[in-house]
């Protein structure tokens, strides 16, 4: 039975397994796309807008196909449904080395995809948005753009090959015009036949939209307000929420004081919040307090009195955990993800050896944790709302489900925007919570809202790691051998159980991404991981292990340079002889970059992630042991760039998120407890720090890549190689601090 259905076609992505449910006369023509009579097309977009253009860029697939201008678009919400899953994210979870092309890594990602589609995961992450959508929505607009010709030659009795598109109409040779809103009846009855298979999508020779810059459709509501973020969900009668949770990891709740507070302003009611997901999630355990507006919530719980049940994590410190990764590390021979050639190899002239560390980090998106639930009993049967700021709907559909005790069918979400993702919204911790509290409401919408300070201390954190490295040299400089072997928690060891339900075991490749799929041609290499599992609670932070990996591997590089009397960019563009767009792209930010003003360095860095290269050349200044930032050129092949403008956008946001990261960021763990609470402790990048980007898009016209995360992993390494060069400290550890 495995072999036969791994052996059959995927499962087809144009029709979802209800109709759209638009309302009026619009016309659903697959389950991406419908159309009004007056010509306004709806298009579904299964993922989560947070910040990084997928409402525009999406939609500017469908419209490419189907010959629609831009400004005729007007978005969907996806329903949880099979056909919007997110099949490329599961197929490159699998640890392969990127220049693996063979049948075995085919096969996988071939059973990969297949499970995903059974699965059904709506996923917003690993910059795989656009690359997912790339096929299943070109060919949603094709397929339309065929319904509409074939009811128009009907109606006009003409052969389809006469008739063409163009900007939301049919046109005939004689002049005659129909627009798609009054054709879309009549093309849904009588194209009902048409498939994917039976349309050809257009060349990249042909594209009048897919490639070119264009404005955000979500840009008029961001700027005059009228946008709907999670935390502005407002529902008639609905009350408010505030948290109080366990100070220590992994503590559990004893016994709670509620009366003490029911006579507090505006209190309605106390409701205690056992373990509700995994023990190693966000939220640990903790109870919420109901008011009629959030601030007489927040005091009441602040107010509440709470005893805690406090295990032997109560012993658990940063230093503890980097002295577990130290033993792993010594002890342990850890999981190979790419070895090659030997690593007994003759005519070492010189050795170079290095220890790096990262620590924990938070996501500090800037929209608090938020979640609005309302369950009603509808004849005895519990029926349940969400409105959310999730990535993962489906997820958090199935998270209400469990915790009301309903089928999934009886739980409706409404995702809005996110201010800010970064991997926290994969988590379903503040669904728990408030469908939890909105059980105990007996119909009241609730809605349940974290403060800053319980972000900040439960959170589901970037892994800490540390990375042991050594490289063998000849006389020349060349290097002969590369031994890599790090340590650090698993995410998908928690994520996976915790969220969906799935086992968390083997091997985790974004424990070693960025370190052992690296485009250097090093003939003798082996990049080996330790699992060290602790109870900190673990979750993806954006781009995941590159975001401490390449750190990691481009400043040893650096390292390695400077031992052998090299320059660091002819070091790389020497190692780059198999992958001609790596050195272009490395080539152009290097040229963009020119020389830095005086009393300035320049750290380069080159890394690839989520199918992207990118170099950045980092312009640094240090005045005492302050680190200043102020030219970044960040050069990105990302295959085609469907919409520059986001690109461009997307690459700004990134190097001033890992930027942050790299001057400011660091979660402690101390007894216990997480020391940071607040952008006081745990600071974010200012306004004034902020460096100007050049960005450079590389022409391409390859399959689109990822671009959300990759601008991020670079930016450490580049800076911190600049700091050596005018300090001529090694700066080994993030953040990064001079001495």
């Amino acid at each position: 039975m495995l072999v036969g259905w791994g052996v059959q076609p995927p499962r087809q992505r144009l029709h979802a397994s209800r109709p759209l449910a638009l309302g009026g006369d619009t016309v659903g023509l697959n389950g991406w796309i419908a159309i009004a009579p007056d010509g306004a097309v709806s298009v579904v977009v299964p993922r989560s807008e947070m910040g990084q253009g997928v409402h525009t860029a999406l939609p500017m697939l469908v419209a490419e196909e189907l010959d629609l201008p831009l400004s005729s678009v007007r978005i969907a919400q996806a329903p949880i449904d099979k056909i919007f899953a997110n099949l490329t994210v599961l197929r490159e979870n699998l640890p392969f080395h990127p220049d693996d092309s063979g049948s075995t890594r085919q096969g996988a990602q071939w059973l990969m995809a297949k499970l995903g589609r059974e699965l059904g995961i709506m996923f917003t992450g690993g910059s795989t948005s656009v690359k997912d959508a790339w096929l299943p929505m070109r060919e949603a607009g094709a397929v339309a753009r065929a319904m509409l010709l074939k009811a128009a030659a009907e109606q006009w009795q003409a052969p389809v090959a006469r008739l063409r598109t163009e900007d939301g109409f049919v046109l005939h040779p004689d002049g005659r015009r129909a627009g798609y809103g009054a054709l879309a009846p009549e093309a849904a009855r009588v194209g009902a036949g048409i498939e994917a298979a039976d349309v050809r999508l257009k060349e990249p020779r042909d594209f009048r939209l897919i490639g070119k810059p264009a404005g955000r459709l979500d840009s008029r509501a961001k700027a005059d307000g009228s946008a709907r973020f999670g935390i502005d969900a407002r529902v008639p009668g609905m009350v408010y929420a505030a948290v109080k949770m366990a100070p220590v990891i992994g503590a559990t709740l004893t016994k709670h004081e509620g009366k003490a507070v029911e006579s507090m302003p505006g209190v309605l009611q106390v409701v205690p919040m056992p373990g509700l997901m995994d023990e190693r999630s966000g939220l640990g355990v903790g109870v919420a307090v109901v008011a009629t507006t959030w601030w007489q919530a927040h005091q009441a719980a602040q107010a509440l009195l709470v005893e805690w049940q406090v295990g032997d994590t109560s012993k658990l410190s940063s230093e503890s955990v980097f002295e577990d990764f130290a033993r792993a590390l010594e002890d342990e021979s850890g999981y190979v993800y790419h070895e090659a050639g030997s690593q007994d190899v003759d005519g070492v002239a010189l050795t170079v050896t290095a220890e790096y560390r990262a620590p924990y980090l938070a996501h500090a998106a800037m929209e608090p944790v938020n979640c609005t639930a309302q369950v009603e009993y509808v004849k005895g049967r519990a029926r349940v709302r969400l409105w959310a700021s999730t990535q993962v709907p489906s997820v958090a559909v199935d998270v209400a489900a469990r915790v009301a005790g309903v089928e999934r069918e009886d739980v409706h979400i409404e995702v809005m925007l996110l201010g800010g993702g970064f991997g926290r919204r994969l988590e379903a911790d503040m669904v728990a919570q408030a469908v939890t509290v909105a059980m105990a409401m007996h119909g009241k919408p609730v809605q349940l809202v974290w403060n800053r300070e319980d972000d900040t201390t439960h959170d589901v954190y970037r892994p800490a790691a540390l990375a042991r490295f050594r490289a063998h040299l000849d006389a020349k400089g060349e290097i002969l051998a590369w031994d890599n072997k790090s340590a650090s928690g698993a995410i998908g060891h928690q994520y996976f159980p915790r969220n969906l339900a799935l086992p968390g075991v083997g091997p985790d490749k974004t424990t070693a991404e960025g370190e052992y799929d690296m485009q250097y041609a090093i003939a003798n290499q082996r990049i080996a991981h330790v699992i060290v599992d602790s109870p900190v609670p673990l979750g993806y932070w954006r781009s995941v292990g590159h975001s401490h990996n390449a750190f990691f591997k481009e400043a040893f590089l650096d390292e390695v340079a400077h031992a052998a009397g090299r320059d660091p960019v002819a070091m790389r563009r020497a190692l780059l002889g198999k992958h001609p767009r790596a050195l272009a792209t490395l080539d152009a930010a290097v040229a963009k970059a020119g020389q830095p003003a005086a009393g300035r360095a320049h750290g380069v860095a080159l890394h690839r992630s989520f199918g992207s290269t990118v170099a950045q050349v980092a312009e640094v200044s240090v005045e005492g042991k302050q680190i200043r930032v102020h030219r970044v050129v960040c050069a990105i092949d990302c295959g085609l760039a469907v919409n520059p403008n986001i690109v461009a956008q997307q690459v700004e946001s990134g190097v001033l998120f890992g930027l942050s990261a790299a001057l400011h960021g660091e979660i402690t763990i101390k007894d216990g407890k997480v020391e940071q609470s607040n952008f006081g402790d745990y600071p974010v990048l200012r306004m004034h720090e902020a460096p100007v980007v050049d960005t450079i898009v590389m022409p391409s016209l390859a399959h689109p890549e990822g671009v959300g995360e990759p601008a991020v992993p670079p930016i450490a390494p580049a800076v911190a190689a600049a700091v050596f060069k005018l300090t001529g400290q090694r700066l080994r550890s993030l953040p990064l601090r001079l001495s």
